[in-house]
């Protein structure tokens, strides 16, 4: 369920701006979605963990809120990252 220290490095330097950025909304969205997918797999399994459901709904509201603001920041790396991370919207 959690994601390893290498594929989050993986992560964060596919997704970053630039050189050391591990923090921006990029990098932060790409890590969740990490999770979020991980985590779907464990509810399918587990469809009666309710601590692991309310934990992936907890994600699900922080990757939509970070998804948002850079939405009204920077149209156009918004639309790049959900088209590279392959999200509905």
């Amino acid at each position: 369920m959690t994601i390893t220290p290498c594929r989050k490095q993986e992560l964060i330097k596919e997704y970053a701006c630039k050189e050391g950025d591990t923090g921006s909304p990029e990098v932060q969205v790409a890590i969740l979605t990490e999770r979020i997918n991980n985590l779907s797999q464990h509810m399918q399994a587990h469809r009666k963990d309710k601590h692991s459901q309310r934990g992936l709904l907890k994600m699900v509201g922080q990757r939509r809120s970070l998804l948002d603001y850079l939405k009204s920041q920077k149209l156009e790396r918004y639309q790049g990252l959900i088209s590279r991370l392959g999200l509905r919207r």
